[in-house]
């Protein structure tokens, strides 16, 4: 058995039995029924993930899946190919956005080239590479069925390798000059949506870019077929190295029953993908904010996921991550630390629940 085979029969639903628990002492907290909202419902997750109504996180990790895309030679984006590998070995001086952010909630970063057309010196960034950057899309597919299979299992391994290192809990971040149009056209072909409702200006392009940037998403759509029904085969068609990378790395935590957190577009798509592949990953999935590009909220819909952010962030590489970090060990905190109805010595057997309320 291959191991995205043996992957997906181990993954297993949530317990439902530590999420009653864990509302039960929730709703017996000192506030009113329901008043920390989301923060709450993180909790409860939580719980379902690891069968534990008391959670501590002990290590964090952002897993970054660096790739090339072929479609960047139709000319769809204003940034130089070469920028992927640039902003590849900024991660390791610490110096981007994920990793200002990561340093400051104190989370660690793993870097790995799982197929960008470079090859770095540093020892800080994992070798994995698939191939030098997928194919032109609109011309063919991006890659052969084969090279998908190994990139989402590389993801997996990646997972597994940081699981046994005391890692547990994941975000999900990525560098690949044109994954954004890949992204589109995986969303696209998935859920049978036309690219201008898929496609946005990724890290900011000219009308003129944005038409062909359309042009070529359509044009990857109709020369390859993808099938819907066949998530591998929309990957290795029109997708990319990165984003079956972190599919991989979704299949990988829910697997190993760690929570994992979504950065932006690209990684809502990649989370879709592993969805797809087993409905139960999305017990896992936490999202850390709402993506500025326009399809970001029609995956969250469709994965029936609500951001726990709305910065207007259109960064990627993951930095939505640490932030999401901090407000899940929040709703950790609040679990473990805030007083009982009793220990307060405050009756609340008249009290209301406000998530019912608001809901009439």
């Amino acid at each position: 058995m291959s191991l995205i085979e043996n992957t997906l029969n181990k993954i297993e639903k949530r317990n439902e039995k530590a999420m009653k628990n864990a509302k039960e002492r929730l709703d017996n907290l000192a506030k009113p029924i329901g008043s920390l909202g989301e923060l709450e419902e993180i909790a409860v997750k939580m719980a379902g993930i690891t069968g534990k109504v008391h959670n501590k996180i002990h290590k964090k990790n952002i897993v970054i899946m660096c790739s090339d895309n072929g479609i960047w030679e139709e000319g769809i984006s204003n940034c130089p190919k070469g920028l992927t590998a640039n902003i590849t070995e900024n991660f390791v001086k610490g110096i981007t956005g994920v990793c200002v952010l990561g340093d400051f909630f104190k989370c660690d970063r793993t870097i790995v080239d799982i197929g960008t057309d470079y090859d770095f010196k540093s020892d800080e960034i994992i070798n994995k590479k698939i191939d030098y950057g997928t194919r032109n899309i609109a011309k063919g597919p991006a890659m052969t069925r084969e090279q998908c299979i190994k990139a989402i299992e590389t993801g997996i391994e990646i997972i597994d390798g940081l699981v046994k290192e005391g890692y547990d809990l994941f975000g999900t971040g990525e560098m690949g000059v044109c994954n954004t149009a890949t992204s589109s056209a995986v969303l696209s072909a998935i859920l049978k949506l036309p690219v201008n409702e898929t496609v946005g200006k990724g890290s900011g392009i000219t009308e003129d870019k944005f038409k062909a940037k359309k042009k070529a998403v359509q044009n990857a759509i109709k020369i390859n077929n993808p099938n819907p029904e066949d998530i591998i085969d929309v990957i290795a068609k029109v997708g990319g190295f990165d984003i079956a990378g972190i599919c991989g790395c979704f299949l990988g935590a829910a697997k190993n029953r760690v929570p994992i957190v979504i950065d932006g577009f690209i990684s809502s798509v990649a989370a879709l993908c592993a969805v797809k592949l087993n409905e139960k990953v999305v017990d896992f999935l936490f999202p850390s904010h709402l993506s500025a590009e326009p399809a970001a909220k029609c995956v969250m819909k469709e994965l029936g996921l609500n951001p726990m952010l709305n910065l207007n962030m259109r960064l990627g590489e993951g930095s939505g991550c640490p932030m999401a970090f901090a407000i899940l060990e929040s709703a950790l905190y609040v679990m473990d630390n805030m007083g009982t109805f009793e220990e307060a010595e405050v009756d609340g057997s008249k009290l209301i629940d406000i998530r019912k309320s608001s809901d009439s």
